[in-house]
């Protein structure tokens, strides 16, 4: 960042004296104003709930722009990556600042691929489980028991530690979402393979079976290397934030992407898919595409506490650009798998029409988003909507990695302290008993 020409002078009413804040411009966005010394110089905090106003750290690693609809990592548009670049080599930029040449993604690619087994004592971890635990609650466990298996990786303030931890982490989330999978299933685990890619090897290991192999399908497989693509990063949400709170304090990468999990597991964060094929099968039972207009008045009726799930974005005040490519990916799987006139998928083809159409909506800029999409799409494939949260978190791993990294490596960084706004008791004297 650089400092900008002019300043920001904060006056009070009060007669009190005017302080004068830097003002700092970055490559792109928004300026920022400098508010590290305004405790110091006026005994004040700022009040922000939400932080919605507030820059907590210095990033080169992912830019949006809400009101354009536009989504950079590492100044790449999310459109030519997810079209012309895999998973693995998004992950390599964002870990790495720069796209891999073909040797560097040959060697980054067979570096994940020898780190994709687990323990075999993993198997026995999830053995304490429920069978019907929530996906999200055994991954939290998984991903925080790591750093019990890998000692070796666990000193976040060493650069080398940081690097087998990262790679670790990327290698192994497949294969522990696939574990949570079949455990739940009942069914056994199904060992990596090193000669598929690292989208087709988590499929194998989802889908596979001892009694019959499979065969990866390169329209799915694709669709699913999209979706990691597209859910890789996005700026300071509240799971990165989280895992940068979390790793500010000099825990291990293991516990602090682990925060990340738990933190994603919300219903207004990760959740969203999740909520939003959930959306669609309570109208499929309550009748179908023929009572999408009756859904549509309760969603318009502020009393009704109807929710249109997996519409509009808190960000993007513009169409998500990672929902036009999900989009596109949508109805390429449909078509694959015979699909098309599915009840649900054509539910939610239909109520995807009512919204773009809608003034209702188009007036409130509420256009599906990547979470509406990607759970058809996800569900198309065969995976359960319960697992869904689980794929994100697989895929966001690689951007809390590089921002967390980003955070130790800046020498500015200090661990994580909000202040607050206190407006409860003034102190008071505790009473004896009998005079309460």
């Amino acid at each position: 960042m650089k400092l900008a020409d002019n300043k920001a002078t904060l006056s009070f009413s009060n007669g009190g004296p005017s302080v004068d804040l830097p003002v700092y411009s970055g490559s792109v966005g928004p300026d920022v104003i400098d508010i590290r010394k305004l405790y110091a110089q006026t005994g004040m905090f700022t009040y922000d709930p939400g932080f919605l106003s507030t820059a907590s750290c210095q990033s080169t690693i992912t830019y949006i722009d809400g009101d354009k609809g536009e989504l950079l990592y590492r100044g790449y548009p999310i459109e030519q990556l997810a079209t012309q670049c895999d998973f693995l080599e998004t992950c390599h930029l964002l870990l790495y600042g720069e796209l891999p040449d073909a040797k560097g993604k040959e060697e980054f690619t067979r570096r994940v691929t020898m780190h994709t087994m687990v323990n075999e004592q993993m198997q026995f971890f999830l053995r304490g489980f429920r069978r019907d635990a929530h996906p999200m609650a055994v991954m939290t466990g998984l991903v925080g028991a790591l750093s019990a298996f890998y000692h070796d990786s666990t000193d976040i303030n060493n650069p080398e530690h940081r690097e087998i931890s990262a790679i670790r982490l990327i290698a192994k989330m497949p294969t522990l979402v696939a574990m949570a999978y079949k455990y739940a299933m009942g069914q056994p685990y199904i060992y990596p393979k090193n000669s598929l890619s690292y989208t087709g090897n988590f499929m194998r290991m989802m889908f596979a079976t001892p009694c019959e192999e499979y065969e990866p399908n390169d329209v799915l497989v694709r669709a699913m290397d999209r979706i990691f693509i597209l859910h890789a990063d996005h700026e300071q949400n509240a799971s990165t934030s989280t895992v940068r709170l979390c790793g500010s304090s000099g825990t291990n990468p293991f516990a602090a992407i682990a925060a990340g999990v738990a933190c994603l597991w919300g219903p207004a964060h990760g959740g969203a898919n999740e909520a939003a094929l959930n959306m669609l099968h309570d109208i499929q039972r309550n009748g179908g595409v023929e009572k999408i207009g009756e859904f549509i008045k309760q969603v318009k009726d502020k009393n009704s506490g109807t929710k249109l799930m997996g519409f509009g974005h808190r960000v993007y005040k513009n169409y998500d650009p990672r929902a036009k490519l999900m989009q596109e990916t949508c109805r390429e799987v449909l078509a694959e798998l015979g699909l098309e006139n599915d009840p649900l998928f054509k539910l939610a083809m239909a109520l995807e029409k009512i919204a773009l159409e809608d003034e209702y909506f188009v007036s409130r800029k509420l256009y599906p988003n990547v979470d509406f999409y990607s759970g058809i799409v996800q569900r198309a494939i065969g995976i359960p909507v319960s697992l869904f949260t689980a794929i994100f978190a697989l895929a966001r791993t690689v951007g809390w990695i590089a921002q967390l990294n980003e955070m130790i490596s800046d020498p500015e960084y200090k661990i994580g302290r909000p202040r607050q706004l206190y407006d409860g008791s003034t102190r008071r004297d505790v009473r004896p008993i009998a005079q309460r």
